[in-house]
Formats: C-alpha cells, sequence, structure tokens
C-alpha cells in the first residue's frame, strides 16, 4: 500500500468521524413556547446530550415567547407555517437539511412545512399526538383560563363561521364527520394540507415523499386528541362520530391524496404507540424509541 493510499484513507476516515450530526427543528403544541425549561427547553437539552454537537432549533412564532405562546391560539396556521419556513431558510445551520420533531399541533404544522417548503430539506418527521386528521372535540385546553375561555365561545359559536375560521387556529384544523362537506369547504387550513379539495395539490404529494421516514407517535390514553388515533391519521367513518377507521381504510390512503400509501410500500411509514396521555412520555422511551433510530 503506498502512502499516498494510506493518506487518502486516513483523511476520509477523518471526513466521515467529522461529519455533524444531522441538525433538528422542534415546534411546540398548544398553549406551549418554544423555550420553556420544563417543556421543549428540557427536550433540546436531552437531544443535546444524546447527540453530541447536534444543533438544535425549537420554532418560536413571533418575536417573544408570550407571542409564540399567543399565536399558537389566534394566528393563522397559515401564516404561522410561513414564518417557520422563512426562520428555517434563513438558518445557515439548516441549509444541508435537518430532522423535524412536531409536538400536538406542531407535528401538522410541520407536516406542513415539509409539503410547502422543500427547501431546504427535512430529512424525518418525527410528530407526537399530532392531529393529523383533526379532532372533533377538545376536552382540555393547554393555555391561560381567560385564553381558554375565548377558545371555548369561539368553538361554541362555530368552528366553520368564517370569522371563528380566519382568528382561531384549532377551528383550522376542526374536523367534524357530520359536516364532511362544510368541512372540505371552509376548513382554511386542514382540508387543504390533507389535499382534500376537488383539485388535487400534486406538489404537497411529492414532497412529502422526499422525506426519509414519516413517524407518528400515537399515545394510547390520549385524551387530548379526539379521537386520539387521528394522531395516525386515522379517524371516525364518514356520517358518525363513533367507529374509528385505521389510514388504511381512509380515502387519504386508499386514493393516496398525499402519498401516504407510497410512503407506506417503500417502508418509510412508521406508526408508534406508546402509553399515557397526551405527550406523557419518558426520556428513556424517546431516547430507545426516536433518538437512537432517527436522530444519530
Amino acid at each position: 500500500m503506498t502512502l499516498a493510499v494510506i493518506v487518502a484513507a486516513f483523511l476520509l476516515v477523518t471526513a466521515v468521524s467529522a461529519k455533524e450530526p444531522t441538525p433538528v427543528v422542534m415546534w411546540h403544541g398548544m398553549g406551549d413556547s418554544c423555550c420553556l425549561p420544563f417543556s421543549m427547553g428540557a427536550i433540546k437539552e436531552e437531544l443535546e446530550k444524546q447527540v453530541a454537537g447536534v444543533y438544535v432549533r425549537s420554532l418560536e412564532i413571533g418575536s417573544s415567547v408570550i407571542q409564540d405562546t399567543l399565536n399558537g391560539f389566534f394566528m393563522p396556521i397559515d401564516a404561522q407555517v410561513e414564518e417557520a419556513c422563512q426562520k428555517i431558510a434563513a438558518d445557515e445551520s439548516l441549509q444541508g437539511g435537518y430532522n423535524a420533531m412536531g409536538f400536538s399541533q406542531g407535528g401538522q404544522f410541520l407536516r406542513a412545512v415539509a409539503q410547502r417548503c422543500p427547501s431546504p430539506p427535512m430529512k424525518n418527521l418525527i410528530t407526537f399526538g399530532g392531529q393529523h386528521q383533526g379532532v372533533f372535540g377538545l376536552p382540555h385546553c393547554l393555555g391561560t383560563k381567560g385564553v381558554c375561555e375565548v377558545v371555548k365561545k369561539l368553538l361554541d359559536y362555530g368552528a366553520y363561521e368564517s370569522f371563528v375560521q380566519s382568528h382561531l387556529a384549532q377551528a383550522q384544523y376542526w374536523h367534524d364527520p357530520l359536516k364532511q362537506q362544510q368541512y372540505v369547504e371552509v376548513s382554511q387550513f386542514l382540508a387543504d394540507i390533507n389535499n382534500e379539495r376537488d383539485v388535487k395539490n400534486e406538489t404537497y404529494k411529492e414532497n412529502l415523499n422526499k422525506l426519509e421516514n414519516l413517524v407518528l407517535v400515537m399515545f394510547s390514553n390520549d385524551t387530548m386528541v379526539v379521537p386520539r388515533e387521528s394522531s395516525h391519521f386515522g379517524f371516525y367513518a364518514l356520517g358518525q362520530d363513533q367507529v374509528v377507521v385505521p389510514l388504511q381504510q381512509t380515502p387519504i390512503y386508499t386514493e393516496d391524496y398525499l402519498g401516504l400509501k407510497q410512503l407506506d410500500a417503500d417502508g418509510k411509514l412508521t406508526m408508534l404507540e406508546t402509553e399515557g396521555d397526551h405527550l406523557q412520555f419518558s426520556i428513556d422511551w424517546l431516547v430507545e424509541n426516536i433518538v437512537n433510530v432517527y436522530l444519530k
């Protein structure tokens, strides 16, 4: 073996070992914010501990923690997604691609980023307790008493009223199986991002299929997401609100509106279930099932 070959091999090994880990982008859920030390801050710290040298960006929508929290309720989701896309595109540390972790509503919001903003590329998308088929009920509101009273009043007034759709984020992923046609016509976010309109957006399908993995985590005792199977893209059979059908029996899959059927066929769609209520998981579970498998 010549000296040149030895040197080349050494440089190759050094380059591989020095390769920086794929950055991570996180998006919090309703009533939370980017940086609270007991929620997203704790997850960020654990990721940095487990993956040496990883860059973690926890998205803040707005210019402060307070704005970020309130925007999770009252800023139109399309505007939130657009701001997220702009911040991701402007972050030099993310230009080579990134993994994404969405918590609760942050799950479907990050999926919208994957479908609408493919550059820089999202590699793995992991959602925890997301509402991918929406919700038909809001039994708990994770916010201040005043904020939650406003949310309840708006939903009681009518989730599909134009004023409510334009001013309440949760109304934009409200999915009434008894009013499917109205939902498809007026939902300002979910019906679009799930490609349920008559005219399909093929770009959504193309972009989602660029993911290396789509990982959907459902909490088996979830009392926040109604129905909890929405975290796996399951939902009520249309026309009633008692029987839930799995993703594979819904038009989104059978007619492949989003490319989920193709992702599944390619082995890139994973559904995980863990015990506990909404977003209740242990660090050990997170490390074993998510960090070690998808983030390292």
